[in-house]
């Protein structure tokens, strides 16, 4: 089940190389939280006035005040919607460490896996990125005409995009990108539903930093359990 392969990725937090990388990915993912909430602070400060008076508390330098103590609320939770693209990002170039300690330490016996070029990974992680964003737009502007269907929505939907991603990259280095693209049409349902459960701790601020590497690691364990016997591996 997808809960074991998630349970084997959090035992391996006292592997001090996937600890290294776990470290880098926090730090990554949260400088780039960071510099898409501010870019998108700056473009609205853009064109809204810098000032805005409001009824019983009078002038109010909007801007400053977003810029300050209270910037970290708003930045937390903007967190739940602004991590989906940067766990998108994090996830191609991570893969490739991730998926060598996790197999190092628990599939010893298999040969080196290939490499993906850098540039299929930047590729793929941007066509991935503009898919993701424009269905995630899609799916908001259905959920404001139904607002009941709006957690659904956003954990179907992103559930199969980050489900299809993750169990793409992980698969791809040993089956190749056709390889990996027919394993993923057998097990759709399956991957759908490892997929959500990667979905939600994206919704839980601070928790979601953790889960560009650690979905890494889990998908990877999830792809050997699929993969099973028939496991076919090309060198580097």
């Amino acid at each position: 089940m997808i809960l074991a392969d998630l349970m084997k990725a959090l035992g391996q937090f006292s592997d001090p190389r996937f600890r290294r990388v776990l470290w880098l990915g926090l730090a990554l993912s949260a400088g780039l939280l960071v510099a898409i909430y501010f870019g998108l602070v700056g473009l609205v400060g853009l064109f809204a006035p810098e000032t805005v008076t409001l009824p019983l508390i009078g002038e109010v330098a909007w801007i400053d005040d977003a810029l300050g103590w209270g910037s970290l609320l708003l930045m937390l939770g903007l967190s739940v919607v602004l991590m989906l693209p940067v766990a998108s990002l994090m996830s191609s170039f991570f893969l490739e460490e991730v998926a060598a300690a996790v197999e190092a330490r628990h599939y010893p016996s298999l040969p080196s896996a290939r490499s993906i070029p850098l540039a299929d990974q930047v590729r793929d992680a941007l066509s991935f990125l503009a898919v993701l964003v424009l269905i995630n737009v899609a799916a908001f502007a259905a959920s404001l005409a139904f607002p009941p269907a709006a957690p659904f929505l956003f954990y179907g939907v992103n559930g199969w995009l980050l489900g299809r991603e993750y169990f793409q990259v992980a698969a791809m280095r040993r089956e190749g990108r056709e390889g990996a693209r027919r394993l993923r049409k057998r097990h759709p349902l399956r991957i759908w539903g490892a997929g959500c459960l990667m979905a939600v701790p994206l919704t839980v601020p601070v928790v979601n930093l953790l889960v560009p590497v650690v979905g890494a690691a889990t998908f990877t364990h999830f792809y050997h359990r699929l993969a099973g016997g028939r496991r076919v591996t090309r060198g580097r």
